[in-house]
């Protein structure tokens, strides 16, 4: 079994225990690590590593592609290992961790993150931890269920640490397309014209000089449920679906669409599922996740392509993967988060972007990161790249939370990730706003009618027009701009007493 995995000879000498190999991390390093929202991260040496701080202070700047299990960030976190993380996240003891400012975060946009890596933004990297299902003869790494920033880290830590997970199927080997971009002034444009073309290799390169310890796990990735889709999602796909179908009566989209994009969690999912039952066919998707709404994509014929950076799959997906694997790797390619969320390619292609709104404001303003404005959920992730960037840039979000307590749509949101100069559509289950070709004012009726919950279109009428006695080009009316929030805070609603 080892000599499958681990194919020059060599190498079988760098085969040590997790605890072991934890050793090669010192106080105040900065470590990368594979791993793309809860999918093909190291969880053994991170696990023995927890361990090890229990006996010793150590500190350590850590850096991943995305978001990665509990076994990484969680008991890093609870050890008291992490001093500063980079460039998103999703585990609840770092998340809270983070807004109890016990760990510094830096939230980035996710196609920026290696390359300022690579530029030194961030300072040396001492050492990367990488899973893999296998390493070549020549060393390279064949990674597992995401690439994220891996090749990028491989190819400038001083070290590297592979895990090979026993767990991930051989059989994702040739599912990979690495390509790195040389960086400026040396840069040329990217090579991908087509969502199933293949411009790198099908391993990351990797000095085997540099492999300073092998681990052999069996470890699963952390694999989060996703919720199933319910009436909101839904009326917020059969919307979705309106839209595009008008979009192709007035000849501004092909029959079969251009690129899809979308975003992480259970949302978005649910949102994309809801197209199973559509008569789009021949659908591509050029996105960072690969989400299970994919599998029934192309299990339903209609989705002839699949690029992403990451597999992220619930425990029922992971099945359903792993017994069809054969198919789906004729259909899927994961590409390095520099290349699948590459702006670039973005505009090349056409991709039609739907992401997820946390709030957004009659302007058109759309806050994704922070609750109440201060308090981080997880970042930006991907969403930045390919609003700036695509065809069309569509937000989804339920028109209220908290059962009511909270209006998604507000006066002005409390922070602001995306501006109303990259939001294009806002759709929430009581209709669409399409902003192209609006002025502010024509945008905020057309947000209040069309994505306000009707609790709340009469307040949101209001603010407006005060706000419009007020004049100016994007009319506010500031004390009450932030009263909506102020009042949930206080009463725990945003319906006035």
């Amino acid at each position: 079994m080892t000599e499958n995995r681990i194919q020059r000879s060599e190498l079988l000498e760098k085969v040590m225990p997790a605890t072991e190999a934890a050793k090669l991390v010192k106080n105040g390093m900065n470590i990368g690590t594979s791993g793309f929202t809860p999918a093909g991260y190291p969880k053994a040496v991170p696990l023995a590593l927890a361990e090890r701080a229990r006996e010793e202070q150590l500190k350590i700047n850590l850096w991943t592609g995305a978001s990665v299990g509990d076994e990484l960030d969680g008991a890093l976190t609870r050890a008291g290992v992490i001093a500063k993380r980079l460039p998103y996240q999703t585990n609840k003891s770092i998340r809270n961790a983070i807004n109890e400012r016990k760990v510094q975060y830096i939230d980035l946009n996710l196609s920026q993150t290696p390359q300022q890596a690579r530029y030194g933004f961030f300072g040396h990297l001492d050492l990367a931890i990488a899973e893999a299902v296998a390493i070549t003869p020549e060393g390279n790494l064949i990674p597992s269920t995401s690439i994220g920033n891996t090749p990028t880290f491989v190819q400038m830590a001083d070290k590297v640490i592979v895990e090979i997970n026993t767990s991930q199927p051989l059989e994702l080997e040739g599912m990979h397309d690495i390509y790195i971009p040389a960086d400026p002034p040396a840069r040329q444009p990217i090579p991908l014209t087509r969502v199933d073309e293949q411009i790198g290799t099908p391993y990351i390169p990797c000095d085997p000089g540099k492999i300073a310890a092998i681990v052999i796990t069996d470890i699963q990735d952390d694999v989060r449920p996703l919720v199933p889709i319910n009436e909101v999602s839904q009326r917020m796909a059969d919307h979705l679906i309106s839209f595009l179908h008008n979009e192709i009566k007035h000849n501004r989209l092909p029959k079969n669409l251009l690129p899809l994009q979308s975003g992480v969690g259970s949302v978005a999912n649910a949102v994309l599922a809801g197209m199973v039952n559509s008569d789009f066919n021949d659908l591509e998707l050029y996105s960072e996740v690969i989400q299970d709404s994919v599998l029934d994509l192309l299990d339903a014929g209609k989705l002839r392509f699949a690029s992403g950076t990451s597999l992220t799959l619930s425990e029922k997906g992971v099945r359903r993967f792993k017994e069809n694997i054969r198919n789906y790797r004729q259909k899927i390619i994961l590409r390095p988060q520099e290349i699948s969320n590459n702006p670039e390619i973005a505009r090349r292609l056409g991709v039609i972007a739907m992401n997820t709104a946390l709030e957004a404001d009659i302007y058109g303003n759309v806050n994704s990161t922070h609750v109440m404005g201060s308090r981080m959920i997880n970042g930006i992730g991907g969403s930045g790249d390919f609003a700036s960037s695509a065809y069309l840039t569509i937000f989804t979000t339920a028109s209220t939370a908290r059962d009511g307590a909270i209006s998604c749509v507000v006066p002005m949101v409390s922070h602001v990730d995306h501006t109303e100069h990259n939001v294009h559509v806002i759709i929430t289950e009581w209709g669409v706003a399409d902003l192209r070709n609006k002025s502010p004012l024509e945008r905020a009726r057309l947000i209040i009618d069309h994505c306000a919950h009707p609790d709340y279109r009469p307040l949101l009428q209001d603010y407006l027009d005060k706000a419009l006695r007020k004049g100016g080009h994007i009319p506010h009316y500031l004390p009450e701009a932030l009263s909506w929030h102020v009042r949930f805070q206080e009463t725990g609603s945003m319906k006035p007493v």
